[in-house]
């Protein structure tokens, strides 16, 4: 019998529970032990630990941690507070999460095609007036990011009609219906924003893309486009943000992810008729199909000791 496996993390008791039966059900060969279950015997002798949103004074309390498998698919926060260790992170690559970050990308796309912020304006000033319509194929959506995330939505965006331009730190080749390269570097975020009636941000959190959008990129968007952000909330300067749409030069912003997270009630993001407020839901990691890939990473190290491929810490993922 292999050594127990520590389940760290600061999830609710259903999240936990959710969690620890999908990847038992997975790995009935390992023992699964959350941290505060562990003996202290236990403690000394777990070499690998499952995490999610860990506390990092638990995952110091593991003396012989060889690697960190990470049930997110972002872990800026594992890079800021545990990289300085040296243990391997092992960030989750879930198809399954791609596919919903797709459906979802897809989904505001429509709602900001269809023009369903401005309804909701009509409808609580009680004015009855359709809107011209605007088919997809009027409509562009730049992407910000062009991995997994980025390569499912923009399938998604083309099979449905729309335009899609995408960037990313380096060219990438882009299949599809805008077969090529993507943009990169700052010419071609330049090219994106002032193409683009939409801009989707799929980016991770890093040193690079920290504030990469503010005021000076807002004013490069092609006026009255809209933002969504669905990476991460430190990309985006909030009152950058805020100032764009008070002015006009954006019309909408779709936001999922925020600087603090519960979003605090005193934020005037709340309020704004110009911001949809989404509580990080576009792509929740899926307890079944992150335990299969997280079952996969550890029988391989089991058999063979090599540690699956880990986030860069000096990129941030």
């Amino acid at each position: 019998m292999h050594e127990p496996i520590a389940f760290v993390g600061s999830l609710d008791a259903r999240e936990e529970a959710a969690f620890l039966a999908a990847l038992r059900a997975a790995l009935p060969e390992e023992s699964l032990v959350p941290f505060r279950a562990l003996t202290p015997a236990q403690r000394e002798a777990v070499r690998v630990a499952v995490v999610a949103n860990p506390d990092p004074a638990e995952v110091a309390r593991l003396p012989r941690l060889a690697w960190i498998q990470s049930l997110w698919a972002g872990v800026e926060r594992l890079v800021r507070d545990l990289g300085a260790a040296g243990v391997p992170i092992v960030r989750l690559v879930d198809p399954e999460l791609a596919r919903t970050m797709a459906e979802a990308v897809l989904a505001w796309t429509f709602f900001l095609q269809r023009d369903m912020p401005a309804y909701r304006r009509q409808q609580e000033a009680g004015i009855w007036r359709p809107l011209p319509y605007r088919a997809p194929a009027e409509m562009t959506v730049g992407l910000l990011g062009f991995g997994l995330l980025g390569a499912a939505a923009a399938g998604r965006l083309d099979e449905a009609g729309f335009r899609v331009a995408a960037w990313s730190r380096t060219p990438r080749a882009r299949p599809g219906a805008e077969a090529g390269a993507t943009l990169a570097g700052p010419d071609g975020l330049a090219r994106l924003l002032a193409g683009s009636d939409a801009v989707v941000c799929l980016l991770p959190l890093t040193p690079a893309t920290r504030g990469l959008l503010g005021a000076a990129q807002f004013a490069a968007m092609k006026p009255g486009a809209a933002l969504m952000n669905f990476g991460r909330g430190p990309i985006v300067a909030t009152d950058a943000l805020l100032a764009a749409l008070e002015s006009g030069q954006l019309s909408h912003a779709v936001l999922d992810v925020f600087d603090t997270e519960p979003l605090p009630p005193e934020s005037p993001l709340w309020r704004h008729p110009g911001v949809t407020v989404l509580p990080h839901v576009t792509a929740p990691t899926n307890p079944r199909s992150a335990a299969a890939i997280v079952a996969e990473n550890l029988r391989g190290y089991r058999r063979t000791g090599r540690i699956p491929a880990a986030v860069d810490a000096a990129r941030g993922y």
